[in-house]
Protein backbone atom coordinates (compact mmCIF):
# COMPACT_ATOMS: atom_id res chain seq x y z
CA UNK A 1 0.00 0.00 0.00
CA UNK A 2 2.93 2.14 0.77
CA UNK A 3 4.52 1.63 -2.30
CA UNK A 4 1.44 2.42 -4.00
CA UNK A 5 1.10 6.34 -2.57
CA UNK A 6 4.87 6.72 -3.37
CA UNK A 7 4.11 6.00 -6.80
CA UNK A 8 1.22 8.41 -6.59
CA UNK A 9 3.51 11.06 -4.87
CA UNK A 10 5.64 10.86 -7.80
CA UNK A 11 2.64 10.71 -10.41
CA UNK A 12 1.51 13.99 -9.15
CA UNK A 13 5.28 15.15 -8.88
CA UNK A 14 6.15 14.19 -12.62
CA UNK A 15 3.82 11.84 -13.96
CA UNK A 16 6.11 10.55 -16.88
CA UNK A 17 8.48 9.25 -14.40
CA UNK A 18 5.74 7.53 -12.93
CA UNK A 19 4.54 5.73 -16.28
CA UNK A 20 8.06 4.73 -17.05
CA UNK A 21 9.02 3.50 -14.01
CA UNK A 22 4.90 1.62 -14.23
CA UNK A 23 6.56 0.51 -17.75
CA UNK A 24 9.79 -0.86 -16.39
CA UNK A 25 8.80 -2.56 -12.82
CA UNK A 26 7.94 -5.89 -14.61
CA UNK A 27 11.20 -6.01 -16.33
CA UNK A 28 12.90 -5.36 -13.23
CA UNK A 29 11.03 -7.83 -11.12
CA UNK A 30 12.04 -10.36 -13.35
CA UNK A 31 15.65 -9.40 -13.25
CA UNK A 32 15.55 -9.66 -9.85
CA UNK A 33 13.74 -13.15 -9.19
CA UNK A 34 16.74 -15.07 -10.05
CA UNK A 35 18.19 -12.91 -6.90
CA UNK A 36 15.54 -13.58 -4.85
CA UNK A 37 15.84 -17.60 -5.62
CA UNK A 38 19.54 -17.43 -5.05
CA UNK A 39 18.83 -15.61 -1.39
CA UNK A 40 16.35 -18.21 -0.55
CA UNK A 41 18.69 -21.37 -1.37
CA UNK A 42 21.12 -19.73 0.59
CA UNK A 43 18.65 -18.73 3.23
CA UNK A 44 17.89 -22.66 3.69
CA UNK A 45 21.23 -23.81 3.38
CA UNK A 46 22.46 -21.85 6.13
CA UNK A 47 19.48 -23.10 8.26
CA UNK A 48 20.44 -26.59 7.68
CA UNK A 49 23.72 -25.89 8.29
CA UNK A 50 22.88 -24.38 11.84
CA UNK A 51 20.83 -27.05 12.85
CA UNK A 52 23.03 -29.59 12.19
CA UNK A 53 25.88 -27.92 14.15
CA UNK A 54 23.08 -27.37 16.80
CA UNK A 55 22.18 -31.20 16.68
CA UNK A 56 24.68 -32.49 19.34
CA UNK A 57 23.63 -30.12 21.75
CA UNK A 58 20.10 -30.86 21.19
CA UNK A 59 20.78 -34.44 21.78
CA UNK A 60 22.29 -33.90 24.56
CA UNK A 61 19.17 -32.05 25.86
CA UNK A 62 20.48 -28.59 26.08
CA UNK A 63 17.72 -25.67 26.25
CA UNK A 64 17.95 -22.74 24.47
CA UNK A 65 17.17 -19.75 26.43
CA UNK A 66 15.03 -17.64 23.62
Amino acid sequence: MATFFIWLLLFVMCWPLALLALILWPFVWLLSLPFRLLGITFDALFAFLRALLFLPARVLGYRDKN
